[in-house]
């Protein structure tokens, strides 16, 4: 199983983020453009530096020019994140953790929001900000949950029609379509949480530090 980890040029993670990840097998770090200068505040190496290059410092280039693959792409058609997914696509990786595509320019994180719905399909994606933690489904799931863990649950339209065991709130075969209803703070109150889900694709976002302090993530 390949997974990566691609650093955007957003709000800096926190380190302990990424090397929690790294520890369990996200290995390689692919760094869009400008997320080589978050990598280099951090003291981290980037395996990957991909993008059209106008956004990453001076002192990061000449810092990793020797010791990570930078490859240019100069076409503006799509983002650098955009670019670094295709990148992990073609390179066969399996999953790939989104860092640093939130931050002060809301338009830049409504984007990288959509391009989670772009690309999930075609390779497992999940996305850090801040301390919360959002992965996409379009399947069942049964989620390793903690009474009183937080689940929001956010879907995009009234054909997808969610079903839930395990929680305070429980859906029962109703749709989220977006803007219109969501289900924001809903409780755990089971050590499993199920979800069924048909027709469509949702959101569910957790608190990170949560997850890690009692053991939630599910890596393959």
């Amino acid at each position: 199983m390949k997974k990566c980890i691609i650093l955007a040029n957003g709000k800096p993670p926190q380190k302990s983020i990424i090397t929690f990840f790294q520890k369990n097998g996200y290995d390689t770090l692919i760094c869009a453009d400008g997320g080589a200068n978050s990598a280099l505040k951090l003291s981290l190496t980037p395996d990957y530096i991909i993008g059209d290059l106008d956004s990453i410092s001076k002192a990061a280039l000449k810092k990793f020019e020797n010791k990570s693959k930078i490859i240019q792409h100069k076409r503006q058609t799509d983002t650098d994140v955009e670019k670094c997914l295709k990148f992990a696509i073609n390179k066969k990786f399996n999953e790939a953790l989104l860092i640093g595509v939130t931050g002060d320019r809301l338009d830049h994180t409504f984007c990288n929001l959509g391009i989670v719905l772009k690309f999930f399909a075609k390779i497992n994606l999940s996305l850090i900000a801040e301390n919360s933690y959002l992965k996409p489904y379009a399947h069942n799931v049964e989620l390793k949950s903690i009474k009183g863990e937080i689940v929001s649950l956010y879907g995009f339209d009234s054909k997808t029609k969610i079903t839930s065991k395990g929680l305070k709130y429980p859906l029962n075969n109703i749709s989220l379509p977006f803007g219109k209803k969501e289900s924001t703070s809903n409780v755990s109150n089971s050590n499993r949480v199920c979800i069924k889900i048909k027709n469509g694709v949702i959101f569910i976002i957790r608190d990170f530090n949560t997850m890690r302090k009692h053991g939630l993530f599910q890596f393959d």
